[in-house]
């Protein structure tokens, strides 16, 4: 398999020099870059065919309502889901975890349990913490070993008869751990557990498959799947939308109102009140044609490739420590460098072009775990190059020689 594909046709980004250096984009975990392929849909999009969708007779609105219910259909293709009223458009993954949270919080009573992980990103806890806050429920951690996997082995004891919800992460955003997701939601689902998994940082390097995982939600975010932002996706079990209240009231998602009760349309439109992110369901949708042009097996392929090499390089640097290595690990590295904060790692970097992360990626509890108040994180996608890396090696020792 060629796996040398020059990709800057694609991503005009890549084109481009940052401080009169030429770009090598690190940072993909936090949003990954856009191909030519979803901006041309978007402004075709508010160029020519604007319209609202749903109830409208002339054709821009019934060309503008295809266009949308069409990307639901692709989205629900590409993540192997059984019906396209099983994925519901929201902004983005914090939208959809506080969504489910909302919608589940009137069935919770004091004392029901909700389990999560340790490298959780802050939008698959705070929303928890609320729930919590409000029903008197319990929040209880799987936690993590110094590999940056989580201790298996103490979840049988951790699901228990009052544990409601187990809400983790597929890949980690901080260190790029890949979590066992189907074996953790097989034993919660044992116990009768709801299962939520976080796939913001999954949908772009591994192929997803809702069914065969057997969870009940799963949301993601299209800016981090070559898609634009205020887009993101909640799948949910079709008998569990069925059965849970939405989140939100307001126009589109009702069936009858009248001036003292109103009743709902089923889902998706249940939960999705208001007029949507339009052109970003239409260039999510886009953005998931690119990628299945360009196929799993080619991005697995060359995503390993990359880490493989960016590994190697970065362990052979003196004073450089790795946080997190995993055995089953993505193409994300964070890292500390003795006697240098990671911001000014980060803005020395940022002048020889490479843009990287530096902070605690919105996982406190994490650094905490790591005695880390932050760390430099450099995120690779199927576009990057070795060259890139050696960008980023040579910018990490100039960096060294500077604060030495």
């Amino acid at each position: 398999m060629a796996l040398e594909i020059d990709f800057k046709k694609d991503f005009p980004q890549l084109t481009r020099t940052v401080h009169e250096q030429p770009l090598a984009y690190l940072d993909n975990a936090a949003t990954t870059l856009k191909p030519k392929a979803v901006v041309e849909v978007i402004s075709n999009h508010y160029a020519l065919e604007t319209s609202n969708v749903h109830r409208g007779v002339h054709w821009l609105s019934e060309n503008a309502t295809l266009a949308y219910e069409s990307a639901r259909m692709t989205i629900k293709d590409f993540l192997h889901a059984q019906d396209p009223g099983e994925i519901v458009f929201t902004s983005g993954t914090t939208a959809s975890i506080n969504m489910i949270a909302q919608m589940l919080a009137p069935s919770f009573k004091p004392g029901d349990e909700i389990l999560l992980t340790e490298m959780e990103h802050h939008s698959n806890i705070i929303p928890w913490q609320m729930l919590a806050e409000k029903t008197g429920a319990l929040i209880k951690y799987l936690p993590l070993k110094e590999t940056g996997e989580l201790c298996l082995d103490q979840l049988p004891s951790l699901l228990t008869p009052k544990t409601r919800v187990l809400s983790l992460t597929y890949i980690s955003n901080a260190i790029g751990t890949i979590n066992p997701v189907k074996d953790i939601v097989a034993q919660a689902k044992e116990c009768g557990v709801l299962t939520v998994v976080d796939g913001a940082q999954a949908v772009s390097h591994v192929p997803i498959d809702v069914t065969d995982l057997g969870c009940d939600f799963f949301v993601f975010s299209g800016h981090k799947l070559f898609g634009p932002t205020g887009i993101g996706v909640l799948y949910g079990k079709a008998s569990l939308l069925a059965s849970l209240p939405p989140a939100m009231g307001g126009g589109g998602m009702i069936r009858e109102v009248t001036m003292t009760k109103s009743t709902y349309a089923p889902p998706p439109e249940k939960f999705e009140a208001g007029t949507p992110h339009i052109a970003g369901a239409i260039g999510l949708a886009a953005a998931i044609r690119y990628v299945q042009a360009i196929g799993f097996a080619f991005i697995e392929a060359k995503e390993k490739e990359l880490t493989d090499y960016a590994r190697q390089a970065l362990k052979g640097l003196s004073g450089l420590t790795l946080i997190g290595e995993a055995q089953k690990h993505t193409a994300i590295f964070s890292f500390v460098l003795e006697g240098i904060h990671p911001h000014d790692i980060g803005t020395l970097l940022d002048q020889k072009g490479i843009a990287i992360r530096a902070g605690h990626h919105c996982c406190q509890p994490l650094m905490k775990f790591y005695d880390v108040v932050a760390t430099t994180r450099a995120s690779l996608a199927f576009y990057n190059t070795k060259e890139d890396i050696d960008a980023l090696i040579e910018g990490i020792q100039s960096t060294q020689e500077v604060f030495s």
